[in-house]
């Protein structure tokens, strides 16, 4: 590598088998090799999942070369499944490629998921010093900078509360601030801010920035809000199935990634979809969503949306909801469902219809963010399961509308239409 060069990626593939390979217990493959042979279904198969051979291979990374050098702020883009998770597990050699090569010249901090590295019995400050210590810190350096993480994540009050009763913000906010915080030079971010406050997303935003500009930290950083990538990255990578099809300026990278959303689908198969970062308990596993009252993801402005929603619980619930949070394709939530209607699940496969309106969102691409969750007596939520872009859409032009095209980047994505002059 070159003197200014600290990351050099040369045709990275990485092959994966579908299917489970090896089981926890030889009672559990004796289990599943009798389903196999008698042509059942696997008993050990997690709820919602695809049965695989396991001779099928996925090509979850194809090719792909780049340099970064020191100092640079790289935002990764690209649809669920683009390959982006796996590109960053590799890089932080959670898992070696299938082939190729990657050279480093420096020291990684890596944050590739909610309190990776935390014990949930332990303290905040007793996971500081192992999660500090996992990140290759001395106890020496955690002794020094120990006030200043605790300051950071905001967590003077709870730093000896066991982090088994934190929510997921709070273990973002933990570990993000004993990665923020290591002598490092390099930085992978996943997707961490996605649970996070918008005070706190803007507090991480702008340390990384800070240690990039005066300490020459490199930052490679996957999210799916454009903003954030806009207001933090330098340039930016779009993946596509596996493959780099863009290396370069932030605006044209975004524009590609928006030109990839693909709103022709009329029937969603989310069981293998990745959950990401959400912290939820398993009881419910969403497999499929079906656009009722159209033929794909296209709508008319000010159409409603008419949605089938299957899904699988261990047990049956009956203070269960829907939370659908939209968002303006690649930027922040633009909308929310404030009074998602209460029904009841048995347990097993269960079938939900809904409508909801859209009055007001202005013609472009969107997606849905689908939160499937449940309330105790006392108000407080339980998340059963999660999906960022469960559903995506796209609105278009209102018909015979006066005026100029509407344009998002400058006006945002609501259109207020019905304003009075008052006397």
């Amino acid at each position: 590598m070159t003197d200014n060069v600290i990351i050099k990626v040369d045709n990275i593939k990485k092959e994966y088998r579908l299917g489970a390979i090896g089981g926890a217990t030889l009672r559990g493959e004796l289990q599943s090799l009798a389903a196999r042979l008698r042509g059942k279904e696997d008993p050990n198969s997690k709820i919602g999942s695809k049965q695989c051979s396991g001779n099928e291979k996925f090509l979850a990374l194809d090719g792909i070369s780049f340099e970064v050098k020191a100092g640079e702020r790289i935002g990764i883009i690209g649809h669920n499944g683009a390959g982006k998770s796996t590109f960053l597990k590799v890089l932080s050699r959670v898992t070696a490629p299938t082939s190729g090569t990657i050279s480093y010249n420096g020291r990684i901090a890596s944050m590739l998921e909610v309190g990776t590295g935390f014990h949930p019995e332990l303290t905040g400050r007793e996971n500081v010093y192992m999660n500090g210590a996992i990140l290759g810190m001395t106890k020496a350096e955690i002794d020094k900078k120990f006030d200043d993480i605790v300051a950071f994540a905001e967590m003077e009050k709870f730093i000896d509360t066991p982090v088994k009763r934190y929510s997921s913000g709070m273990y973002v906010k933990l570990a993000f601030a004993v990665a923020a915080h290591l002598d490092s030079e390099i930085m992978i971010m996943d997707e961490v801010l996605a649970v996070g406050d918008m005070k706190f997303q803007q507090k991480c935003l702008g340390k990384m920035d800070d240690v990039s500009k005066t300490q020459g930290r490199t930052i490679l950083y996957v999210s799916h809000n454009m903003n954030t990538i806009r207001q933090l990255c330098t340039r930016c990578l779009v993946l596509n199935h596996g493959k780099l099809i863009f290396d370069g300026d932030v605006e044209e990278a975004i524009a590609i990634y928006m030109g990839e959303i693909d709103v022709s689908k009329k029937v969603i198969d989310l069981r293998e979809k990745s959950r990401g970062m959400f912290v939820r308990d398993g009881t419910i596993h969403i497999n499929k969503i079906e656009i009722l009252n159209a033929d794909s993801g296209i709508f008319d402005y000010e159409q409603d949306i008419e949605l089938k929603i299957d899904y699988s619980a261990k047990k049956g619930i009956s203070n269960f909801s829907f939370r659908f949070l939209i968002f303006h394709a690649g930027s922040d939530a633009v909308g929310m469902n404030m009074s998602p209607p209460v029904i009841s699940c048995v347990k097993g496969d269960n079938s939900t219809k809904v409508r909801f309106n859209l009055k007001g969102l202005v013609p472009g691409k969107y997606s849905a963010r689908l939160v499937a969750y449940s309330t105790n007596g006392l108000g407080g939520t339980l998340c059963h399961d999660a999906i960022e872009e469960a559903v995506v859409f796209q609105i278009t032009e209102e018909k015979n509308s006066p005026g100029l095209p509407w344009n998002s980047k400058y006006w945002g994505s609501i259109c207020f239409t019905d304003v009075e002059v008052l006397k």
